[in-house]
């Protein structure tokens, strides 16, 4: 067993045990935030390079911290090496940086020797990241989509749609109504909020039964996926 409290006195000259020691919870704690990023990813653009990218950046950094120790000509000398390299990747989402300084972050804590800091910071981030996946924090979509449709301009039909609207919708608000056909027709277009356990093959079987309705589309935004 590996004295804890020995491989955290960091020296100039890290013992091979150590160094395995430490870049072997850097593996870990790099790991479980990768797994924690691909189980609360919400977009449309899954990368696994990225996911790669987060468990071996918490790897080179606790290398470069282990290398440069308590020097500071080794420190300089680090920066110098560094600044030649260019990082031209562009983060699209802001959660994808915060993952990836997370990373970073576990891989300097476990380089400099903190390991109960790093396994702490590690284990409270993937917990905050796991809670606000499941909580409705941050959501402020106030409909699921869009309803278009067209059909004749005459009371009847117009009471029948009323009626199906409100028996599906928890909210519907017309956007856009426009007179086509010398307006013998009108042209719909709605936002919805389908009621719970409301699906929206019922809504377009509904629609359907409406005389004279044609071109009916339902484009639903699913709670996933942010557009």
């Amino acid at each position: 067993m590996i004295d804890a409290l020995t491989l955290q006195n960091s020296s100039a000259n890290t013992s091979f045990i150590t160094a395995l020691y430490t870049l072997l919870i850097a593996f870990l704690l790099s790991t479980l935030i990768a797994l924690v990023y691909e189980k609360t990813f919400r977009g449309l653009s899954y990368s696994r390079n990225f996911v790669q990218a987060l468990i071996l950046s918490a790897i080179v950094a606790a290398t470069v911290m282990q290398a440069i120790g308590d020097s500071l000509a080794s420190g300089l000398g680090m920066m110098g090496a560094l600044a030649i390299i260019r990082f031209r990747t562009s983060f699209k989402d802001p959660r994808d940086i915060i993952f990836m300084f997370a990373s970073l972050a576990s891989g300097i804590a476990t380089g400099v020797g903190g390991y109960d800091i790093a396994i702490v910071g590690t284990v409270g981030f993937c917990l905050a990241a796991v809670i606000l996946y499941h909580s409705p924090f941050g959501q402020n979509s106030y409909y699921d989509g869009m309803l278009r449709f067209n059909m004749e301009n005459d009371s009847d039909s117009k009471k029948k749609l009323n009626h199906i609207l409100q028996n599906n919708c928890k909210i519907f608000a017309l956007i856009t109504l426009r007179d086509i056909a010398q307006g013998s027709r009108l042209d719909y277009a709605y936002h919805i909020k389908m009621k719970y356990k409301k699906g929206k093959e019922e809504l377009l079987e509904e629609l359907n039964g409406i005389g004279h309705i044609k071109g009916v589309s339902l484009l639903l935004q699913e709670t996933t996926v942010e557009l």
